[in-house]
């Protein structure tokens, strides 16, 4: 089993800038795929950015230029750079993680608010 836990979420202005962390921790012999989901209200979860275990990466266009996704593999560690937030923005964000026996695994969503 694993267990991942994001943290970084909160309130920020419009324009703002924002760092997720996404640390996956427990019995797992290896991870290849992880990303970045949100979910706002009334919506459906969506994709934000993913990165392989190699580092390739991978933006919705409504985030491209403007956020970041990062990983340290000797760390378990999956981070997401938010600049130039916008009220859209708002949303619980998720940490999603695929390991090499294909399972994936969702941590439990950190809230992200964009607002004066």
């Amino acid at each position: 089993q694993a267990q991942v836990v994001e943290s970084g979420g909160g309130l920020v202005q419009p324009g703002g800038s924002l760092r997720l962390s996404c640390v996956v921790s427990g019995s797992i012999f290896s991870i290849n795929n992880m990303g970045w989901y949100r979910q706002a209200p009334g919506k459906q979860r969506e994709l934000v950015a993913t990165i392989t275990s190699s580092g390739s990466t991978n933006y919705a266009d409504s985030v491209k230029g403007r956020f970041t996704i990062s990983r340290d593999n000797a760390k378990n560690t999956m981070y997401l750079q938010m600049n130039s937030l916008k009220p859209e923005d708002t949303a619980i964000y998720y940490c999603s993680v695929v390991t090499a026996s294909y399972r994936r695994y969702w941590g439990q969503g950190t809230q992200v608010t964009v607002s004066l």
